[in-house]
């Protein structure tokens, strides 16, 4: 069972932030507006992965990837055929991190938003050291790590077996991979660096809006997005990660 973001929509919104930019807002059939990186829609359709910036619980990594089926997805980060026979919730997952009675230490749960498989990371397994494996074959792989024991949360982008490019949500100026500039267009359009790669925005600028505005960048290009309330409350197909 796949539960997909459009499935679920109408409650996956997070409480709109900041002013709406598009005059559109209110009219069922208005184009998606972007209320400070959140797009939202009259009728309900919201998505993007900008919320994760408001999130305080934010301690899973998430791998999203394009080319491939969620079930491949979750072979490709480790995960073992079988190994949790039936869907299972955020809680769920957790309980099978913790359990002692198991070595389940680390746990994924796969779904789909649009082109972009997902999985989430649960335990402490960190999947950026199999990006570059996960995007073999002509598949383009995202990293997003929450970094929680040392900031900042990260950023990476493989594609067809090569680390592409990589950088901390916050600390672009500082990038790396086989093409560290890969996204530097996109961020000194935004503002985020100067053309020279160097810091454009207010040094004392309050990270959850940096972080939230790099985000935003990032589904922007990539057309990412993932079903907050879903993530949450609804079943997912999970596997053991070893």
């Amino acid at each position: 069972m796949l539960v997909t973001y459009a499935a679920a929509v109408d409650r996956c919104c997070p409480p709109a932030r900041g002013p709406v930019t598009d005059p559109g807002y209110g009219d069922a059939t208005a184009d998606p507006v972007v209320v400070v990186g959140i797009v939202e829609r009259a009728d309900g359709m919201c998505g993007g992965i900008s919320w994760l910036a408001d999130d305080d619980d934010w301690r899973q990594s998430v791998v999203f990837a394009r080319g491939i089926s969620p079930e491949e997805l979750g072979l490709r980060m480790g995960g073992v055929p079988g190994s949790v026979p039936l869907p299972i919730t955020d809680a769920e997952a957790w309980q099978l991190v913790f359990d002692l009675s198991t070595d389940d230490d680390y746990v994924v749960r796969v779904g789909t938003h649009g082109e972009w498989s997902f999985g989430v990371e649960y335990g402490f397994d960190d999947c950026s050291g199999r990006l570059a494996d996960i995007s073999r074959k002509g598949v383009e792989a995202i990293h997003l790590h929450p970094s929680v024991d040392h900031p900042p949360a990260t950023f990476a982008y493989a594609s067809d077996g090569v680390d592409v490019s990589s950088f901390g949500i916050g600390e672009e100026v500082w990038r790396w991979g086989n093409q560290p500039d890969f996204l530097l267009p996109e961020l000194v359009a935004a503002g985020v660096l100067h053309p020279d790669g160097e810091y454009a925005r207010p040094e004392d600028e309050p990270y959850r809006d940096r972080d939230r505005h790099t985000l935003a960048i990032i589904e922007a290009r990539f057309g990412l997005a993932l079903p907050h309330l879903v993530l949450e409350n609804e079943p997912l197909p999970g596997l053991v990660i070893t």
